[in-house]
């Protein structure tokens, strides 16, 4: 089964899909948002083009475990994919991730302009692949 990892953003969504055997998360081109209806034909092109059987989003929880505004935009847009792909849609506890995905690439020493365009991508393979190391271990939050 393919799963698509999704770092929501209000400007870019970070996208990652899973090999066929679930073990490994590979970014896909990051989806810069135009309009919702733009922004959902994308993804149902990604949906159908990786054969994706379920959607995992990353849900930023505070440091603390409670929950912020931005739960409240993934909330909807989650509820949105549901809807819209007819396909199960896990929120999946995800804190400071775009934070770990910035100090990967600048480590990796990726120039500060082109970090911009891959740390989306990069984030959604971080929540995807510790969906797929850790899904079986622990209830998401």
């Amino acid at each position: 089964m393919r799963i698509l990892g999704v770092d929501y953003g209000e400007k870019r969504i970070g996208l990652a899909v899973s090999d066929g055997l679930g073990l490994t998360a590979q970014g896909l081109p990051t989806l810069i948002r135009k309009t919702k209806k733009n922004d959902l034909e994308i993804l149902r092109r990604r949906i159908l083009d990786y054969s994706v059987e379920r959607i995992v989003i990353g849900y930023p929880v505070r440091i603390d475990g409670s929950e912020g505004i931005q739960c409240e935009k993934v909330n909807r847009f989650a509820g949105r994919l549901a809807e819209t792909f007819m396909l199960p849609v896990v929120k999946w506890p995800e804190t400071l991730t775009t934070k770990e995905a910035e100090d990967i690439l600048r480590a990796s020493g990726v120039h500060w302009r082109k970090r911009k365009d891959k740390v989306d991508r990069l984030a959604a393979c971080l929540i995807l692949q510790d969906y797929l190391d850790n899904a079986g271990k622990r209830e998401p939050g």
